[in-house]
């Protein structure tokens, strides 16, 4: 089965429906981007909340979103990962909404991003920074939603999966690069993507996403990347402060 696929078919079907918004004034949130330049000895997290998956099925469908953010904050995540895709992922705009009014910290939504009305309603929502994935776009319209994201004001994590699309993200000038170890037509994940894809050290950042359980998975990569995006592993944690802190390591 080809997830991705699947999933934009329904992606295009849910934005035909999407009306238009007037952009409206945001709390502002502190640049995701500065945070992880500024901090650079250990690898920075973000935490992410996310109740399903197409692959896992349910992961915490009774989660206590807000208290799952407030509890990622005082963790010490760099930053909130809040899945709004409601028929893959049973999460929703709102989820974002009400994240956005409990946490300070910089709030990426994370959804199949396909179309502009799609990043006014993610910024009016209260995010601060967009998830563009090179696989689900051609190149001539990532750049175009790319430029529209930063005109509104939102950083970008622009996602790749393989070299070419790494190639695709340099050439749009991208500065927060994610490496997805999950194969979004499989949905198989594997640290080793991220391993494979490792890039030269640049002003550019690097975030390994998915497949993330333990300190030492961490480890693996922490070199080569500056921050990891972690959901499941913080979403069956009994104790996330601890968990976050272990996730945390120092780079070599």
């Amino acid at each position: 089965m080809d997830f991705l696929a699947t999933i934009l078919e329904k992606k295009a079907e849910e934005v035909a429906q999407l009306s238009e918004q007037q952009v409206q004034t945001t709390t502002k949130r502190p640049s995701f981007y500065q945070t992880v330049k500024e901090a650079p000895e250990t690898v920075h997290l973000i935490g992410e909340i996310k109740r399903a998956s197409p692959s896992k099925g349910d992961i915490k469908t009774d989660v206590d979103i807000l208290e799952q953010a407030k509890s990622y904050e005082a963790g010490g995540v760099s930053a909130i990962s809040v899945l709004t895709d409601e028929v893959f992922f049973k999460g929703t705009i709102e989820d974002l909404k009400e994240v956005a009014q409990v946490v300070k910290l910089p709030i990426l939504c994370k959804d199949f991003i396909i179309d502009e009305r799609q990043l006014v309603r993610a910024k009016n929502a209260g995010a601060s920074i967009v998830l563009l994935i090179v696989a689900a776009l051609t190149e001539e319209r990532l750049s175009e939603l790319y430029q529209a994201a930063k005109t509104l004001g939102l950083e970008v994590l622009v996602e790749t999966h393989n070299q070419e699309e790494l190639n695709t993200a340099h050439r749009i000038d991208a500065q927060i690069i994610g490496v997805n170890n999950r194969d979004l037509t499989t949905f198989d994940v594997t640290i080793a993507t991220s391993e494979a894809l490792a890039q030269p050290s640049t002003d550019r950042i690097y975030i390994s996403e998915s497949g993330f359980k333990t300190g030492e998975d961490v480890q693996r990569i922490a070199k080569d990347y500056q921050a990891v995006l972690v959901g499941e592993t913080l979403m069956r944690s009994e104790n996330i402060a601890e968990k976050i802190q272990e996730l945390r390591v120092k780079r070599t």
